[in-house]
């Protein structure tokens, strides 16, 4: 499992590790009953804390995305596709939010926002 953490973004890392195994899951990269690395061997590999790696893990139980067994470790969830586009939409609110902030800073309207979020879709087609 490739996960890497940036200590210069303002994301923080638990947030960062939490969302990265989210993209794996929801990508595919991790099956369903497929084991996480234990939270001390993460912590380790990161170069982060224990505390900040549990904070992820328990995150990521908390939204049914893994499953925790007490003495056997942390397990990618049997998600149906409901769980996984609601989980989707959910990461795409959270960057949204981040992208709407940026863009009212640099001064850009909702209008031309819109614009330029048509365009893109056009783009894709």
């Amino acid at each position: 499992m490739n996960v890497v953490v940036s200590f210069f973004s303002q994301v923080p890392i638990y947030e960062q590790i939490q969302n990265q195994i989210k993209e794996l899951v929801l990508t595919g990269e991790l099956k369903p009953g497929e084991s996480l690395p234990s939270m001390r061997l993460m912590a380790k590999d990161l170069k982060v804390s224990l505390i900040t790696v549990r904070r992820a893990y328990e995150e990521l139980e908390r939204e049914g995305v893994i499953t925790t067994l007490h003495g056997r470790g942390c397990f990618v969830s049997d998600i149906n596709v409901d769980k996984i586009k609601e989980i989707n939409i959910n990461m795409l609110k959270e960057r949204l939010e981040e992208i709407v902030v940026f863009s009212k800073t640099c001064g850009i309207s909702k209008e031309e926002f819109k614009n330029m979020l048509d365009e893109m879709y056009e783009v894709d087609k």
